[in-house]
């Protein structure tokens, strides 16, 4: 899944980020709608995660997600 399809179902997957990051908040999830860049800062700002981290737990969870749904479309 790339960002613009995030963006694009942010509806949807932005339950099950804050199912997965539960220190984000609702108002945290309307502010960052689906922009990598956005959500990247509020797991620093949350989780006192490095820039680095934070990314590459995104990015792996976005992935896993992708596989999950690949794999139920089977």
């Amino acid at each position: 899944m790339n960002w613009d399809q995030v963006e694009g179902n942010w509806k949807d997957l932005k339950g099950s980020i804050r199912e997965k990051w539960a220190k984000l908040t609702d108002d945290d999830m309307e502010l960052v709608a689906g922009k990598k860049d956005r959500i990247v800062g509020k797991l620093q700002e949350r989780y006192g995660f490095a820039k680095d981290r934070a990314e590459a737990e995104l990015d792996q969870y976005i992935a896993s997600m992708d596989k999950d749904r690949r794999s139920s479309m089977s």
